[in-house]
């Protein structure tokens, strides 16, 4: 505790006496930080999005135009029988044109250019979400295709995996940016403490020969690169809040009324607590890389 103690008290004496310099440290970190937050900003809502809507999945079986009532009973009952739906609704043709207009009232006149309704009926089921996960709503759509009267099923969980697939490729290509910036950020870092390193040279060399522990050599860089980590990533936390209240602000109805009600939220403490370990992380990697140069 002693160790760390005295670590810490000179490194932001250290840190004080170069803050100049030290400023430059700071700002990189808050930008590797301020992109790793922003990824995880988007990446987190658009996880819970998914979520939600997977969460209130649905596949809509389209009829053709001949198939006969008898034809439809089945398939309601095929439903039924298979486990999945939480809850079915049948859309007749008008039904459908009626909420085509409704939703799309800007492209509602194109439907007026058509002497038949070209809309299909449809049996709208709402996926039970046990069966969404154990594939049992996949093998219930595959027999529905195959039934007469059945002309087309879609369903929402293909759209989902793409969206979950893009979001896989953002996080990974995200990652890869906040790596390669988290590097470039560390050797700031410890630039910077090399600089404080060489003006102290006398002390450590004193320190070296009266027999002092290499932790209370080497640690008061190492403390003095995690300090400058954490105020680069709280400073970044800092912008990407304000940034996301700005925007919140301008854009925060819209967003709502396009997620149908739902809301875009700040980071949770355990993802922003991440980032400022992870500008810890890099501060501590550039202060311990420096301080090897101590002794």
């Amino acid at each position: 505790m002693r160790t760390i103690q005295y670590s810490f008290r000179e490194g932001w004496l250290s840190l004080w006496r170069s803050r100049a310099s030290g400023t430059l440290a700071v700002l990189a970190i808050t930008l590797a930080m301020l992109v790793l937050g922003t990824l995880l900003l988007l990446t987190s809502n658009i996880e819970r999005l998914i979520a939600r809507w997977t969460s209130t999945a649905e596949f809509s079986v389209y009829l053709r135009d001949d198939a006969t009532s008898e034809q439809r009973g089945a398939i309601e009952v095929a439903i039924d029988q298979s486990g999945v739906s939480a809850g079915r609704e049948y859309v007749s043709k008008a039904q459908a044109l009626t909420r085509f207009r409704r939703e799309f009232t800007d492209l509602a006149p194109l439907a007026d250019g058509f002497d038949d309704n070209p809309f299909p009926a449809s049996v709208e089921v709402r996926v039970r979400p046990d069966a969404e996960r154990d594939g049992r709503a996949n093998t219930a759509v595959a027999n529905l295709l195959r039934l007469p009267g059945v002309a087309d099923v879609r369903y929402d969980r293909e759209w989902l995996s793409k969206l979950a697939g893009g979001l896989a490729a953002l996080r990974g290509g995200g990652l890869a940016l906040v790596l390669l910036m988290g590097i470039a950020a560390a050797v700031t870092v410890a630039s910077v403490v090399r600089l404080g390193l060489h003006a102290r040279r006398d002390e450590l060399e004193i320190m070296q020969l009266v027999g002092s522990p290499i932790a209370f050599i080497r640690g008061p860089f190492v403390a003095e690169g995690i300090m400058q980590g954490g105020f680069g990533a709280l400073l970044a936390l800092v912008l990407l809040w304000m940034g996301f209240a700005a925007a919140n602000a301008w854009w925060g109805s819209a967003v709502s009324t396009m997620l149908d009600g739902g809301t875009v939220e700040f980071l949770p403490a355990q993802l922003s607590a991440m980032v400022v370990g992870g500008g810890m992380l890099v501060g501590a990697v550039g202060g311990f890389a420096a301080s090897r140069h101590a002794v």
